[in-house]
Formats: structure tokens, C-alpha cells, sequence
């Protein structure tokens, strides 16, 4: 048993405890693998959208490589040049996420889902734990190697039937922009492999960092994996009216109650035939979309400032936290606490 200290002898101060050391710093590891008869716009995609936020010490949260299924070397593209890969497919094995853009000489796999030897033995250097997506016909690589056997996938609108007989036992959702389902990501053609990847990096590192990459991409900051992929009028007819002046009024007032009739009246239109002109530009009804406005001005609060869950529910238009509550937790997973904790650590992030 120790003995108290003696009247007017200070104490020996207590030995400071060893802090925690700091984990070490390692960007996450994208791999992109190139297949003869890519398209060269899709390969571009994940280079040009996890190549940019870096941390508050301006280092790349993302490394992007691209590998092929053969040694270093020329890859053709569907274009009239091919690219110089510089890596191989053992660099598979190093890979956070892979992502398979589209092909067009995917060969058997293609015709009949059917791995070649090549890309079957590439395929075998990823590792368990990685997570995996596909953009447009890329998914066919994935569906080929059993690892979207019943679970739900999608693919280009054009393609989903032929996807579907080809492989039955995987759930096809040919009306979405792409599917998160955890571990395996898909996503519909060309420009939707964009709304992939930014939701991969709002998913990584929040909201915040999401919109400043869309921002400097010059593109839509966030385009739910439920959007239709095929909108019957994406560029509305000049001779008809649009919705464009009803959802800009509806964003600068999320914090108050909107109705339907109140965005009908922003374009003169009957409620039936504002609900249907809206549904056709944007692919989903007003309600769906006034609750993804909500839930991404939530996330973007949460992330960015102090604000009690109250006051952020109050100011995202959800009236009390807990309707925000089950929002979140229906879009995302999550309850507004645990969001915050897990994102507002990144807050400092920048990009070049």
C-alpha cells in the first residue's frame, strides 16, 4: 500500500501516459483494369475523380493506377489509339477498390459469360476484402466471375435484357443509375460511371468533399443511384413549359414546408401535369426528390458546421430530428450522430 505524502513535501507528479501514435497515412488504392476495346472516356473517369481531394497536409487521399491483363504495354481502346499501360495484373493484388470500365471485345465473356484464362487469372490477384465496381458493360466482368450472383446489379438500359437472360441468377434493375451494394458496385453507361464514383467518394470521405470534386468536374454534384437512367426529356422542348424555375425556387426554401401545389404554381401548371412534366425531365416524382434535396443539405450541415441535430433538421426542412432520423437512415444507413462523427474529421480536406 503506498504511503501519503508528508505535510508540506509536494507530491512526485504522476509519469505522463505514452499517447497513441499517430496511424500512419495511406491513401486508398484505386485500380482501374484496361481491357482491349475499352472506351477511353470511361477509362478516364476514375483518374479524373479520385485524383483529386487530397487531406489538410495536401496529400492524395486516392491513388489511381491503371493495369491490364498482360504485361506492361499497349491496351486498345474502341477510338483510333490505344493507351500505355504501365502495370500489370499482379497490381491487383495492392488495390483498396477496382473498377472495370465497359469493353467492346470482351470476347466470350460477352457472348457467353465466360471468363478467358487471361482475365480469370488477373481477376484471381484481387483480394478478398477489396471492393469492386463496374462501369456500363464492365459489369459483365464481374457477373462472369460469379461475384454478382444473387445479389442486384445494373447495367447500360440498352444491354439489361441480354445481361439478364445471360445470367439469371443475378437481380437486374435496368432503371438506375448504379447499385451500392456494399462490397460490389455497378453502375449504367458512360456518364453514370461519374454519379459511381462521386457516391464512392461521398461514401469515403462525405458530402462535402463530393461537391467540391463535382464542382471542379463541372458536373451535377449528386445524382441519386435510384435516378432513372433513361429521363423521356432530359433537355426540355422549348415549346413546352419545364420544371427548371419550380426546383430552383424549391432549393432556396428547403427549410419551410413546400407542397406540390406550391411548385406547380412556380411554372402555372396543373399539379397532374406538373407531376408528370417533372417525373419525364428528371426521372423521379417531386416528393423523391424535394427528400434527396433534404437529405443532402442534412449531410452537407452535419459535415460543415455545429449545429444541434435539431437545428439541421429545422434547417434541411424535416421539422424535427426525428423525421431527419429515419430519412438518413433509410438513404444512408446511419443516424445523424454517427454521421457527423465519422465525416466531420474530414472537414479539412482540400483539393488541388
Amino acid at each position: 500500500m503506498s504511503r501519503p505524502p508528508e505535510p508540506g513535501v509536494p507530491s512526485a507528479p504522476e509519469p505522463a501516459l505514452p499517447s497513441a501514435p499517430e496511424p500512419e497515412f495511406r491513401a486508398h488504392r484505386v485500380v482501374v483494369l484496361a481491357l482491349d476495346g475499352l472506351l477511353p472516356f470511361e477509362l478516364g473517369i476514375p483518374h479524373r475523380i479520385f485524383g483529386r481531394p487530397k487531406d489538410a497536409l495536401g496529400r492524395h487521399l486516392y491513388e489511381v493506377v491503371t493495369c491490364s491483363v498482360r504485361p506492361p504495354g499497349p491496351v486498345r481502346t474502341d477510338a483510333d489509339f490505344a493507351v500505355q499501360v504501365e502495370h500489370g495484373p499482379e497490381i491487383l493484388a495492392t488495390a483498396d477498390t477496382v473498377i472495370i470500365p465497359a469493353s467492346y471485345e470482351l470476347g466470350p465473356v460477352f457472348e457467353e459469360g465466360v471468363l478467358t484464362d487471361e482475365l480469370a487469372a488477373a481477376l484471381a490477384h484481387i483480394r478478398p476484402d477489396a471492393r469492386v465496381a463496374s462501369i456500363c458493360t464492365g459489369v459483365y466482368v464481374l457477373a462472369a466471375a460469379g461475384r454478382l450472383d444473387g445479389r442486384p446489379a445494373t447495367t447500360h438500359w440498352s444491354d439489361a435484357d441480354r445481361f439478364q437472360r445471360l445470367f439469371p441468377k443475378i437481380k437486374v434493375d435496368a432503371d438506375v443509375l448504379f447499385i451500392d451494394d456494399g462490397d460490389v458496385l455497378t453502375s449504367a453507361g458512360v456518364a453514370a460511371g461519374i454519379d459511381l464514383c462521386l457516391h464512392m467518394v461521398r461514401r469515403d470521405h462525405g458530402t462535402v468533399i463530393a461537391n467540391e470534386v463535382a464542382r471542379r468536374t463541372v458536373v451535377p454534384p449528386h445524382r441519386d443511384g435510384g435516378q432513372a437512367q433513361y429521363i423521356q426529356r432530359p433537355v426540355p422542348d422549348p415549346q413546352q413549359s419545364s420544371t427548371t424555375t419550380a426546383r430552383a425556387w424549391a432549393l432556396g426554401r428547403l427549410h419551410e414546408p413546400i407542397q406540390l401545389r406550391d411548385m406547380a404554381d412556380q411554372e402555372a401548371m396543373s399539379v397532374r401535369t406538373f407531376t408528370r412534366r417533372f417525373r419525364e425531365e428528371v426521372g423521379i416524382s417531386p416528393g423523391q426528390w424535394l427528400t434527396q434535396q433534404r437529405v443532402e443539405r442534412a449531410r452537407h450541415l452535419l459535415e460543415s458546421t455545429d449545429r444541434s441535430v435539431d437545428q439541421v433538421a429545422g434547417d434541411a426542412g424535416f421539422g424535427t430530428a426525428q423525421s431527419m432520423r429515419q430519412h438518413l437512415q433509410a438513404a444512408l444507413g446511419v443516424t445523424p450522430t454517427a454521421y457527423r462523427r465519422t465525416f466531420r474529421r474530414t472537414t479539412g480536406t482540400r483539393l488541388s
